[in-house]
């Protein structure tokens, strides 16, 4: 392809236009799925070669074919096998674990993707995505706010303000009046402006971490296939040219959720020591700059929601333009009311004296209420839009996205809660020394243990279905043995498997079951932390026995859960980038957060298909251009998504040259339910139409892959009947030993995979000879020779 190019740009002899060179040329494009693998194991072969790509994700070739495509003739109709590695994009080592703190934000991004699929509702789509946004927002400063109550509140005012504490802790002698002898650390403001390095750190970290990634993700450019017209064709938007291209969207939010960041750290300083100076017969002039602080923090806050609020994706062309001044300068701006607060609560204020709590209550149910009431006005737009276009595969009806944004701030409260109450712990020893954390974050901590009850319920619900399901998948089993003599061990052991594979279906009732009762029980803390401003166990004091005891059991008990749940899910997902069994446990539920571009939140972890799109999109353009041969996109679970989306992104040109397969594939399974206005049945038609041909594989015992249901006759045309799990049910010519039930592995073991793949190869027809051409030929000429190529299957 290179040596064809040289020829071309020096202007010698040009080959035979692409329709003419032998149309036994073939290539099959392996796209693996979650956990990863290697080359050689995709390739079955130890030899193999990187012929295009980095360390990050490259593509593959087996030694003896690095140079097929100057051989065609060698292959005897059997297509040479690519493998585009792309698993460095997502594990790695052991630090990336650390992007598991992100969850949060990696969840409410999420919710921005699971729209309703609506046609000419483009007012309720935008404001859909600005509650989203919103809700991002509100969890950046709740992130902030919590590192403010460990450093500023627990440690630097409740602690060094305490002499019992302060001796307990030596580290903080120098901080407290009494230890240190009143030194110059040891006013109230000062060691406020001190601890608050700590929260100002973590969004600089965060800021680094977004940049850094956003430099090795969204920098990737797509190939410019030109602008889109305005109007709304219903196509799905993973074909725009920018869909893939959010360095502008991130870039802005970026500079926004920083802003914030620092903001709420200024206002947590500012606001402690401008309440003090308020008091009666205060300096004047201090009074005077807390009102100025003030004011200015109050404007800080209005810019970064109105850049929040600005539309935010260009994908309908590729937007390689940046807001310069708006990412430099709100930033910058925020940083330095930041140092103008330090100063100011660094100022000489005889008489002053830390007692109590910082008044972070107000700030925190503020937090909560705002958080709740977005959820409830993105579950009104969600469902106005799904009443648009019904769907009746789409989960909960369209309320995914409200639900999985409710649960990801209730994720994010919970683990701010769980962090402060087990900081407070570590401080206060005695537990008699500390008025502890705000007393919302302890009602948070408490309804934990009722929330994993109505979840062991739920659970125990679900085992009970698939009990019984099991059963009649026993006698479906039986019913397809064909004379062949049965084994109940057998056939307990393939039913079992078809049975717990049905339990993915089950995940919609799961989430709105878990995002309902979040919501009534966050809705009762919130109640009951600000009428009584007691923590659950104080509040119940007075009432009856069994109320008290089982209010001091769900407080203590919530908070070691939140404690030990913390630990457990950084010790696991350090062991999930280590270990591979691990890692595909999780893996499909972490690569589907990542897929996504960070539309809702800059500080959630990198999309890694905005390098792994515009690698595969590259890699078949070129190919397809170059060869004139027939391409399959193979792509297995995950991988599938990946050609899919790949597939959208080619001109149509190209995309006649190209044949999809996919097995063990969530498309319409889980992205079709969870993400209708991305996957939902008018996508999957269009992808179905626009490609040349498409078949999908799947089994019954598969949990993650499941057929792709195209409305009419054309979902057999893309779906295969079932494939057989296992492929023998007992010993064979063919199988002398047990064949091992495969779920959601081995797609190729199958003599399926192999015929699917030569009825795809066989359904690529070459177009109309073109006429030879001498000279130089551009590339619009090879678009409008490859345009009329091809056929669709639809």
């Amino acid at each position: 392809m290179e040596r064809t190019q040289e020829r071309a740009a020096a202007g010698g002899p040009e080959e035979p236009a692409p329709e003419h060179r032998e149309a036994g040329t073939a290539l099959e494009l392996l796209v693996h799925g979650v956990g990863g693998t290697t080359p050689q194991e995709m390739l079955n072969d130890p030899r193999t070669v990187r012929i295009t790509g980095d360390d990050t994700a490259a593509v593959f070739r087996r030694a003896e074919d690095a140079d097929a495509e100057q051989r065609p003739g060698d292959h005897r109709g059997e297509p040479v096998p690519e493998a585009y590695v792309w698993c460095n994009l997502t594990s790695g080592n052991g630090s990336r674990a650390l992007w598991l703190l992100l969850l949060p934000f990696m969840v409410v991004n999420l919710a921005h993707w699971m729209r309703p699929a609506a046609h000419g509702r483009r007012r309720a789509v935008r404001l859909y995505g600005l509650l989203v946004r919103l809700a991002g927002l509100s969890l950046t400063v709740l992130l902030v706010a919590a590192a403010c109550e460990v450093a500023l509140d627990l440690t630097a005012w409740q602690c060094a303000g305490t002499l019992a504490c302060a001796e307990r802790h030596s580290w903080l002698g120098f901080l407290s009046p009494q230890v240190s002898g009143g030194g110059w650390w040891s006013p109230p403001g000062r060691r406020l402006a001190l601890a608050a390095l700590v929260p100002a750190a973590l969004t600089g970290l965060l800021w680094y971490l977004s940049l850094r990634t956003w430099n090795a993700y969204e920098s990737q450019q797509p190939m410019d296939r030109g602008d889109e017209p305005d109007d709304d064709t219903g196509r799905t938007a993973l074909g725009r040219p920018g869909f893939w291209y959010g360095r502008r969207l991130v870039a802005r939010l970026r500079a926004a959720h920083t802003a914030a960041g620092l903001l709420t750290v200024a206002a947590a300083v500012g606001s402690a020591a401008a309440r003090f100076d308020r008091r009666p017969g205060g300096p004047a002039v201090l009074d005077t700059l807390g009102w100025l602080l003030t004011a200015a923090l109050a404007a800080g806050a209005v810019a970064v929601v109105a850049v929040v609020s600005r539309r935010g994706r260009s994908e309908r062309r590729l937007d390689r333009e940046l807001d310069e001044r708006l990412v430099r300068r709100l930033p910058l701006a925020a940083l330095g009311l930041l140092l103008l607060a330090l100063v100011y609560a660094g100022w000489a204020r005889p008489g002053w004296e830390s007692a109590g709590r910082l008044p972070g209550d107000a700030a925190f149910g503020a937090l909560a209420l705002a958080q709740g009431l977005l959820v409830v006005a993105l579950g009104v737009v969600a469902h106005a839009l799904h009443r648009t276009r019904p769907d009746p595969r789409a989960a909960m009806r369209g309320l995914g996205g409200p639900a999985v944004a409710l649960l990801a701030c209730a994720l994010g409260g919970v683990m701010s809660g769980g962090v402060a109450q087990r900081v407070s712990d570590w401080l206060d020893g005695t537990g008699a020394s500390l008025d502890g954390p705000p007393v919302l974050l302890t009602w948070q901590a408490s309804v934990i243990p009722l929330l994993l009850a109505v979840l062991l319920v739920l659970c125990g619900v679900l085992a009970r279905r698939t009990v019984r399901l099991a059963r009649a998948e026993r006698t479906a089993v039986e019913a397809g043995l064909e004379g062949e003599p049965g084994d109940p061990g057998r056939t307990r052991s393939i039913a079992r498997a078809r049975a717990m594979a049905a339990l993915t279906d089950r995940g919609p009732l799961l989430v709105a079951v878990t995002s309902a009762t979040t919501l009534l029980l966050g809705t009762a803390a919130l109640v009951g932390a600000l009428t009584t401003d007691e923590v659950p166990a104080e509040a119940a004091e007075g009432t009856y026995a069994f109320a008290h005891g089982a209010a001091e059991t769900a407080q203590a008990l919530g908070s070691w859960l939140v404690g030990l749940g913390f630990l457990l899910f950084v010790t696991w997902g350090r062991r999930a980038y280590k270990d591979a069994s691990a890692r595909r446990t999780i893996g499909i539920l972490w690569d589907v957060g990542t897929f996504w571009p960070r539309a809702a939140h800059p500080f959630a972890p990198p999309c890694y298909a905005e390098r792994a799109v515009p690698d595969l999109t590259w890699r078949i353009a070129t190919w397809t251009r170059a060869t004139g041969g027939r391409l399959v996109i193979s792509g297995h679970s995950q991988g599938s998504v990946l050609a899919a989306a790949a597939a959208w992104q080619l001109a149509a040109p190209d995309r006649k040259r190209v044949a999809l397969l996919t097995y063990g594939s969530p498309l319409e399974r889980l992205y079709g339910r969870w993400f209708p206005a991305h996957f939902g049945p008018a996508a999957l038609t269009s992808l179905h139409h626009d490609v040349d041909c498409w078949r999908n594989l799947y089994r019954l015992t598969d949990p993650i892959g499941g057929p792709v249901r195209l409305p009419g006759d054309r979902g057999p045309e893309v779906d295969r009947a079932p494939l057989k799990d296992p492929l023998a049910y007992g010993r064979t010519e063919r199988l002398p030993l047990p064949a091992p039930i495969l779920g959601h592995s081995d797609y190729q073991a199958d003599p399926a995979f192999a015929e699917e793949r030569q009825r795809l190869l066989a359904r690529l027809r070459p177009g109309v000879p073109a006429p030879r051409r001498t000279g130089q030929r551009s590339e619009a000429d090879a678009d409008g020779a490859q345009g009329s190529s091809g056929r669709s299957s639809a």
